[in-house]
Formats: C-alpha cells, sequence, structure tokens
C-alpha cells in the first residue's frame, strides 16, 4: 500500500528534488531556488524599464544555497536560529562574534603570539616570575576578545603588545584585573588600536596596588572611528608606578574616554599624558577622581586637545587631598570651533601642590571649588584659535586641518578638467550579505523584542554585539527629519520595494564603480549629468552596522547627480568612474556638520557634494 508523504516548501528534501528537475531548464545558470534568483524575479517584477538587474546590488544577495534557505527557515519557523548561530553566519556571510574559547591558564615559559585573535584569557599569567609574553598582530578584523586577571601579582614579569587590534572594526576588548599586585616589569601597548572603526575598550581595576611597575600607551587609538574608551581604577594605591600616554586618540573621530579613580592614593609615581586627542573631532573625555589622595605623585598634560574640534572635556575632583602633587598642563585645548571644557573640585584640599596651566585657550571654560592657592595660568585666553588650511577648489573656501580634503566639495568643481582630492572611499565595515527576505520576515527587528534578538545572535549583556543591535534599532526606529522618509532594510527586495514607493518603477540605481583612486590627486574627466542636471529627488541607502546587511535607506529631495570619468593627472588614463551627489537645500543640516566646517559656511546658505562611497548607492528615475 503506497504511503502519500506531504512536503512543504520549507522541507530540504523537496528543494534538493525541486532543484534537480528544474535546474538543466534554467537559462540563466542560477538556480532558481536560491535567493540570488529571487532577486533577480523580484527585480524584473518591480522595475519595469527593462534595465539590468547591477552586479553590485546582486552581489550583496545572500550566498545560501537553496538547501540552506530551506533549513534555516525552518529553524527560524521554530525560533531555533540560535542553537545553530555559527553554521547560520558562516552560511549567511553575517557578522557574529564566535563564542570564546576555553581559558589559557597559567604558563612557565615565555609566549609569543602572532596574528592571534577570538581567545578567552582569563586568569592569565597570574603569579608569574620574570619573562616576558609578547602580542603581535594581535586581534586584526573582528576583535572579540577579554583579558581578565592578567598579570595578577606577577613579579618582574614584562607585558607586550605591539600593533594591536589595528585596523580592525567593532572592538571590544576588556582587560579587568590587569597587573593588579605585581612589582616591577612592565607593561608596554604600541600602536594601539590604530585606525579601528567603533573600538570598545575597556580597563577596570588597571595596575591597582602596583608595586614600581611602569606602564606605557604608545599611538593609542589613533585615526580611531566613533567608540568609546575606559578606565577605571586606574594605578590605584600603587607605589612608584609611572603610567606615560603617548600619541592618544591623535586624529579621531568622536572618541570617548573616561578615567575614573586614576592614580588615586597613589605615591611617587609620574604619570605623563602627551600629545592626547590631537586634531581631533568631537573628543568626549571624563577625567573624574583624578589623583585622589595622591602623596608625591607627578602628572604631567601636553599638546592637549590641540587643534581638535568641538568636543568636550571634563575634569572632576583632580588632585583632592593630595599631598605635594604637581600637575602640568601644556597648550591646552587650544581647539577649532567652540567645545566646553569643566574643571570642578581641582586641587582642593591639596597639600604643598603646585598646579600649572601653560598656553591655555578654549571657549566655554569653567573652574569651580579649586584651591585657591598653589594654581598657575599661564597665557589663559577665553577664545579658541581657528587655524585653517587653504583647499585646492579655487583658493577662497578654506577646511579645519581635521577634514579630510575632498570629502566635501561644491557643485562649482565638477567640471571637466578640474583638479580634485579624492579622499577614501573605501567602506571600512565589515562584509556581510542581505539575509533572504523569506527569513529576514521570521526574525524579530524592534526594540520592543530586544531580548529575543540578543538571544538569537548569542549577546551578552553590555557586550559589544548588544550595543551593535541597540544602535542599529535607534538610528532606525528614529523618527524621520523635516520632509524626509526613511526606512531600514535587510533584504534586497524590501529595498526595491522603498525605492520604487518614492520614485516610482522607472528607476535605475548607482554606485562608484570601484575604490581606485582614493587619497589621490585626480582630474575630472567625461562628466553626465544624471536628468539632463535638473532637480531630482533620490533615495541614498548607507549601510548600518548590524550582524547582517543592513541599510538606512531614506529619500533626499532637492539634489542634482553626477556621474564621471575621474583621470590620472598625468597620463590622463582613466582610473575611476564615480558617482556624485549635491544637496541643494542645506537648510535642515546641522551648524557643525562636517561639510560647513570644511567648506567655512552654514545651513541653508550653500550646496553641498560629495561622492557615493563603496557601497553606498543612490536610486533615481532613469532617463
Amino acid at each position: 500500500m503506497l504511503k502519500l508523504v506531504t512536503l512543504s516548501l520549507s522541507d530540504p528534501l523537496l528543494v534538493v528534488v525541486l532543484c534537480f528537475l528544474c535546474s538543466a531548464s534554467d537559462v540563466a545558470g542560477e538556480n532558481p531556488f536560491t535567493p540570488k534568483a529571487a532577486v533577480m524575479r523580484y527585480w524584473t517584477k518591480e522595475i519595469r524599464n527593462g534595465l539590468a538587474q547591477p552586479d553590485f546590488l546582486l552581489s550583496k544577495a545572500s550566498p545560501m544555497s537553496a538547501v540552506e534557505v530551506a533549513r534555516f527557515g525552518k529553524l527560524a519557523d521554530q525560533n531555533g536560529i540560535s542553537t545553530a548561530l555559527p553554521a547560520f553566519c558562516a552560511a549567511a556571510e553575517l557578522l557574529c562574534f564566535p563564542d570564546l574559547g576555553q581559558s589559557l591558564e597559567k604558563h612557565e615559559s615565555d609566549v609569543n603570539f602572532k596574528g592571534y585573535t577570538v581567545q578567552n584569557f582569563t586568569n592569565y599569567g597570574t603569579d608569574r616570575l620574570g619573562g616576558m609574553d609578547s602580542f603581535k598582530n594581535y586581534s586584526d578584523y573582528f576583535p572579540n576578545d577579554s583579558f581578565r586577571r592578567y598579570s595578577r601579582n606577577a613579579v618582574g614579569h614584562n607585558d607586550k603588545f605591539a600593533s594591536y587590534a589595528a585596523e580592525a572594526n567593532v572592538v571590544d576588548e576588556s582587560f579587568n584585573t590587569y597587573g593588579t599586585g605585581a612589582t616591577g616589569g612592565s607593561g608596554d601597548f604600541q600602536s594601539y588600536s590604530r585606525e579601528s572603526n567603533v573600538p570598545e575598550l575597556k580597563f577596570t581595576s588597571y595596575s591597582t596596588e602596583g608595586n614600581g611597575r611602569s606602564q606605557k600607551f604608545g599611538s593609542y587609538s589613533e585615526n580611531a572611528n566613533a567608540g568609546d574608551q575606559r578606565f577605571a581604577s586606574y594605578g590605584k594605591n600603587g607605589n612608584g608606578s609611572p603610567n606615560t600616554f603617548t600619541n592618544y586618540g591623535k586624529d579621531s573621530n568622536v572618541i570617548g574616554s573616561t578615567f575614573s579613580g586614576y592614580g588615586e592614593a597613589g605615591n611617587g609615581a609620574k604619570n605623563n599624558f602627551t600629545s592626547y586627542g590631537e586634531t581631533g573631532n568631537n573628543p568626549v573625555n571624563r577625567f573624574q577622581n583624578y589623583g585622589a589622595g595622591a602623596n608625591g605623585e607627578i602628572d604631567t598634560f601636553s599638546t592637549y586637545r590641540d587643534q581638535s574640534n568641538v568636543g568636550d572635556d571634563t575634569f572632576q575632583s583632580y588632585e583632592k587631598s593630595s599631598n605635594t602633587a604637581k600637575a602640568k598642563f601644556s597648550n591646552y585645548g587650544k581647539s577649532f570651533n567652540e567645545g566646553s571644557t569643566r574643571f570642578t573640585g581641582y586641587g582642593k584640599g591639596a597639600k604643598s601642590h603646585a598646579v600649572g596651566f601653560t598656553e591655555y585657550g578654549a571657549n566655554n571654560i569653567t573652574f569651580k571649588d579649586y584651591a585657591k592657592d598653589g594654581v598657575t595660568f599661564a597665557k589663559y585666553t577665553n577664545s579658541s584659535t581657528t587655524s585653517k588650511i587653504t583647499t585646492m577648489e579655487d583658493g577662497e573656501r578654506k577646511v579645519n586641518r581635521w577634514v579630510e580634503p575632498g570629502k566635501f566639495f561644491r557643485e562649482s568643481a565638477l567640471k571637466t578638467g578640474v583638479v580634485i582630492p579624492m579622499p577614501d572611499i573605501r567602506d571600512k565595515m565589515p562584509k556581510r550579505a542581505f539575509l533572504p527576505r523569506t527569513i529576514l520576515a521570521k526574525l524579530p527587528f524592534s526594540s520592543s523584542k530586544l531580548d529575543q534578538m540578543k538571544q538569537i545572535f548569542h549577546a551578552a549583556e553590555n557586550s559589544t554585539m548588544e550595543k551593535i543591535i541597540t544602535d542599529g534599532l535607534s538610528e532606525c526606529e528614529r523618527a524621520p527629519s523635516k520632509d524626509e522618509t526613511k526606512r531600514c532594510v535587510g533584504s534586497i527586495e524590501d529595498m526595491i520595494d522603498f525605492a520604487t514607493s518614492v520614485l516610482g518603477r522607472n528607476i535605475a540605481v548607482r554606485t562608484t564603480e570601484s575604490v581606485a583612486g582614493s587619497k589621490q590627486i585626480l582630474v575630472i574627466g567625461a562628466l553626465t549629468k544624471i536628468n539632463g542636471g535638473r532637480v531630482t529627488k533620490s533615495v541614498s541607502c548607507h549601510q548600518s552596522l548590524f550582524p547582517y546587511l543592513l541599510y538606512y535607506c531614506h529619500s533626499v529631495p532637492k539634489v542634482r547627480v553626477y556621474e564621471a570619468d575621474l583621470l590620472d593627472p598625468k597620463s590622463k588614463s582613466k582610473v575611476n568612474h564615480a558617482v556624485a551627489i549635491c544637496h541643494l537645500d542645506t537648510s535642515a543640516w546641522s551648524p557643525t556638520h562636517g561639510s560647513f566646517l570644511s567648506l567655512g559656511s552654514g545651513p541653508g546658505k550653500i550646496e553641498v557634494c560629495h561622492w557615493i562611497f563603496e557601497n553606498d548607492m543612490t536610486w533615481t528615475v532613469s532617463d
């Protein structure tokens, strides 16, 4: 007797059978059940102008096979993705942090780690006698490492980190009880988190109760983007343990730093910050309970926040109740534009202290409740200087030093033969793919379902993955600005739906061809004015940091869009084919927007143009 078996489209067996039967008739060579094939059909159905699907957009479709789509779709139906997260992330090409492996326990001999990442250093180097542990090229690309109880109670032990988390994306590094109770030896971090994107760095109970152990940070977070660094209970109760920060946060963008309990009750230490936050953009620094109760400490800040833009600094309870403390600030806060700095409880209750400010200048400076004796100010100014350099555009417009040349420009620069600096248009986000729409629709995406999302992607409390998810949701759920229509999309089909809802079905999507010519001086060659150069509206789509590829798409009214060949100035050979968009109405933009700081104007006064960077795109009505 035959038994009737019913299979659903989510059953992997049925998919295999169907794929076998139809593969021979698929003239395009693409399995019709793959996500890419689904996107190709959807494009043809929704965009009715005969234009071919652009390769750069199709390349972002999910790489999953038809069988994988069926398998993980079934798991999504059962809320079971989290049980197979590593396989899901690998198949779908997502950003997922591997769960840390088994802790690396004590070791007797010196260790030299090269190209090392995603490890759990818990109870590492405890009670170590002498020797040196060296980390080179540590945590490249996707750092998510944890150091706990590192070098605790070690004697004469040296730790060296060279090229730590350089050029990494989404850095999540934690050092808890680092060097606590250590005697002698040294800790040396060279080129720490250089050119990283969204670093989250935490040092808790750093060098507490250390005895004669020196700590050195060289080139810390240089050229970093966004993120936050926190030092809690740094050097507390230390004895003769000097700390040195050199070239801290130089040229970084929107970096936050917090130093809590720094040098508290320390004895005879020398702490030195050199070139701190120089030429940074909107740095936010917090120094709380700095040097309180210290005995005979010498604290020096040299070239602090010089030539930075805006920003906000707070010094609270500085050198409070200290004895024979010396604090020196040289060239402090000579910033671009208006920032804010607050000193509260400065040197209060200190004995035999000497605090000096040399060449101090910034706006919005507040000194409250500070010691009336032993504090000196030399060359103090309550206005910031604004040193500027000239762009290559026309000799009249000026930019602040921290603004990358060519990032913003005027529409008059878009002419054949004009020499123009090209900014770095490389995409620095981690590579990810869209999810198939059939799976995306089954996954939660809402702040009200945050716990479910954290469970799916193994996001621990206060982890970087939790922050990635919450920040992405916050941006997507933000109310649109005036005249803005916006939507976050996690599939190509959703992006097509949004673009057609705004512009209609006769549309085209464009992006810059490659990253060739980044950071070079180029010449504009053949130029095409999209829609004949008429004022139009577009839909621009920009990546958001999220486990899967997520784009923030929004309608942009009153723009002109251009395509341009970019040429080598000497050979006149073609280097790139780029897309530029000019925003004609900037009246709703913030006065501190980088374009105005670059071009020297303000909201509504000028138009602003920029190139479409790698992996960003703009949709317009087709010519």
